[in-house]
């Protein structure tokens, strides 16, 4: 899940929250763990999300599709793991669907590199 928008808005978090080592005391993680996720050597995890939603109230909307508001106001976590596993299976979807996309250009290129070499 290596969204730019995700990283955008965690590294909205990570200034709200005074800084990395501040964020990842905040959510029970290692500062490096932070580091790798917003200099994207590392994927943006469901863990992380799930951290940042259930423990600091962002809102998993916010977070995962940057709509809607940026905190949730009252306590709903029900809905809450909800939004969040119906974000996740879409997102999964959209990144399966530019696989596919990708691959289908690459074999569209190597075909009409062989049609321009023949």
């Amino acid at each position: 899940m290596a969204d730019d928008g995700i990283v955008k808005r965690i590294k909205v978090i990570v200034k709200d929250h005074g800084g990395q080592l501040a964020l990842a005391g905040a959510i029970g993680v290692d500062q490096g763990f932070i580091s790798k996720v917003i200099n994207k050597k590392q994927e943006v995890s469901y863990y992380l999300i799930s951290k940042l939603c259930f423990q600091l109230k962002y809102s998993p909307e916010w977070l995962i599709l940057g709509t809607g508001e940026k905190k949730i106001t009252k306590a709903e976590s029900p809905k809450l793991i909800t939004e969040i596993q119906m974000m996740r299976t879409e997102l999964d979807i959209l990144h399966a669907r530019m696989r596919a996309f990708e691959m289908e250009i690459k074999e569209l290129k190597q075909q009409r590199n062989i049609q321009q070499a023949g």
